[in-house]
C-alpha cells in the first residue's frame, strides 16, 4: 500500500533508519505512555513499539491511517485519526504522556503552544522540526533569534538541540534544514498564570525594538511602575527567568481576565 506525501499537510517522510533510531533513543526509556504526532508511514512507530511495547499515534491523513492499520498490530498500536491541535490533553492518554514526532513545519508553532499549555502532563518530548525554529527555541537572551517561544518554553522545560538533519533523508526533500530537539520538564514551574504570562511575553516581543516601557503600554497595566528595573530594556535583553520576575511585579494580586 502506497502513502503519497501531501503538500497541504506538510508531509515529508523520513527514510533514514539510523536517524530514526537516534530520534527514538533520545526519548527517555522510562516514559510510561508515549504519543507520536504525525507518524506518516511509521518509520518512528515501529522503533517506538520495539522500545515501549505500546504506543498511541495521532494521524490526520486517512491514507496514512489505513497504512498503519495494515502494517502494525492493533493490540499494541492505538491510532487516533484526528488533528493533534484539536485534541484535548485528556485524549492523549491517562496520566503522564511523553511526546515524539516529525512535526509538519507549517504547524510546529501551534504545537509548541499546545505543549506549553499541557506542560504538567508532558515529562519529556522529542521533536524533529525546521532547524531555524529549533535554533530559535534554544536561543539565549541577546541573540537575534531569541523570542516568544524561547522565553516560554525555557521557563517550563530544559531544552537541548540534539542534531541537524539534512533534506535528502526525506521524501520529498524539504527546502529547509531540519533539527531534533529534546524537552525535559523542569521539576518546578514558575508561579505564573499561563494565559497572562503568554500575553505578557507576546506583547513584549511584538515590538521588540522598543523598550518594554513602550511595548507594554497597550496592556494598560496599572502597576507598570513597579517594574521600573526592567522597563528601559528591550524584550530580547531579559532572561527567561526575568520575565517571571516582570510578571510578578505587574500581575501579583491581579485577577485573570475573562
Amino acid at each position: 500500500m502506497h502513502v503519497r506525501p501531501k503538500k497541504h499537510l506538510g508531509q515529508h517522510f523520513l527514510r533514514d533508519a539510523n536517524i530514526a533510531r537516534k530520534i527514538v533513543q533520545a526519548l527517555p526509556e522510562d516514559c510510561l505512555s508515549v504519543l507520536e504526532i504525525g507518524p506518516g508511514k511509521g518509520v518512528l512507530t515501529g522503533l517506538l513499539l520495539e522500545r515501549y511495547g505500546r504506543l498511541t499515534v495521532v494521524e490526520k491523513d486517512a491514507e496514512a491511517v489505513a497504512y498503519l492499520q495494515k502494517k502494525f498490530d492493533e493490540q499494541h498500536l492505538h491510532i487516533l485519526e484526528a488533528d493533534f491541535l484539536r485534541l484535548t490533553p485528556d485524549q492523549w492518554g491517562e496520566g503522564q504522556v511523553c511526546l515524539i514526532g516529525n512535526l509538519p513545519y507549517n504547524i510546529s508553532g501551534p504545537i509548541f503552544f499546545k505543549v506549553l499549555e499541557a506542560a504538567e502532563k508532558i515529562p519529556a518530548a522529542v521533536f524533529m522540526i525546521q532547524k531555524e525554529v529549533a535554533e530559535r527555541i534554544v536561543a539565549p537572551p541577546g541573540n537575534k533569534t531569541y523570542g516568544i517561544l524561547s522565553v516560554l518554553l525555557q521557563n517550563f522545560f530544559r531544552i537541548e538541540y540534539l542534531f541537524g538533519v539534512p533534506p535528502q533523508v526525506f521524501s520529498p526533500p524539504p527546502k529547509v534544514q531540519s533539527a531534533v530537539i529534546r524537552l525535559v520538564r523542569k521539576e518546578s514551574f514558575p508561579p505564573v498564570d499561563k494565559t497572562l504570562f503568554v500575553q505578557l511575553v507576546k506583547t513584549a516581543f511584538n515590538q521588540r525594538r522598543k523598550t518594554l516601557r513602550n511595548s507594554l503600554k497597550k496592556l494598560n497595566l496599572p502597576r507598570i511602575n513597579r517594574a521600573e528595573a526592567f522597563l528601559a530594556q528591550r524584550a530580547e535583553q531579559l532572561r527567561p527567568e526575568d520575565y517571571v520576575k516582570l510578571y510578578q511585579k505587574l500581575y501579583e494580586g491581579e485577577r485573570k481576565p475573562d
